[in-house]
């Protein structure tokens, strides 16, 4: 069961925020615009445990969920991330009510929370938000299987440049608060890895790491260091969701 979450403060963001509910049309919003919730995530909440029943499905505004599989010795490794390009929870209106995933917070933010029936009757009719959902699904299956040959294949200075972009396309700053203990939980490395990587690119000018922040200083170089895996991932969303779209 994941922690409760804390109240929300006065502070509100529009649900165009996420990208998935500002690329419905006007009359499919309004349908759902009564049931959506703004709330909180804070760092480190957990949204649902691995097997365990999904309360609501999130809509990220300006946070960051990891999705991680979960080994028996406690040990977890990221599969893929999801911020105000998607939703936390698809296993909802794909009919498994479950995932074998746990779906953690890694950068604080909030998102826009909905009940599985509201989602699950407007899926039901077909219409737009269905066709955005399942495109949806496709993207982050390809984020999945694209993470799992970079974790085999590539260097780790290459899975940070990865999950750097990755979550930098998720936020509205070039800022990532981060410690590298759990950058290493994320990447399935151990944090010495983390750290001779990061150090890495600090030193070439590319990041700044302090106390648990990381700033993007230079993104063109940074992608010019990333391996094949992140402009995969880009090119099958953007393929997914042209622009007029999404």
């Amino acid at each position: 069961m994941s922690a409760p979450l804390p109240e929300m403060g006065s502070a509100r963001q529009p649900p165009a925020s996420n990208r998935l509910l500002a690329a419905l049309p006007p009359e499919d919003f309004a349908r759902l615009q009564p049931h959506l919730e703004l709330v909180p995530l804070p760092l480190g909440w957990t949204v649902y445990e691995s097997g365990g029943a999904e309360a609501y499905v999130y809509f990220p505004t300006d946070a960051i969920v990891s999705l991680l599989y979960i080994m028996q010795d406690g040990d977890s490794a990221e599969i893929a991330v999801v911020g105000n390009d998607g939703v936390v929870g698809i296993a909802l209106f794909m009919g498994g009510e479950t995932t074998p995933s746990r779906a953690v917070v890694q950068s604080a933010g909030r998102g826009y929370r909905l009940s599985p029936s509201v989602l699950k009757a407007e899926f039901a009719r077909g219409g737009t938000l269905q066709h955005l959902l399942l495109r949806y699904t496709q993207a982050l299956i390809t984020q999945m299987a694209q993470t799992a040959v970079c974790n085999r294949h590539h260097l780790v200075e290459q899975q940070l440049c990865r999950w750097l972009l990755l979550s930098l396309d998720r936020l509205p700053s070039n800022v990532l608060i981060m410690t590298q203990e759990l950058i290493g939980n994320m990447l399935g490395v151990r944090r010495e890895g983390v750290t001779e990587a990061a150090g890495h690119l600090q030193a070439a000018g590319l990041i700044r790491y302090s106390r648990g922040k990381i700033t993007v200083l230079d993104r063109p170089k940074l992608e010019a260091r990333v391996c094949e895996c992140y402009k995969v991932v880009k090119q099958e969303t953007e393929r997914l969701f042209p622009a007029r779209i999404f």
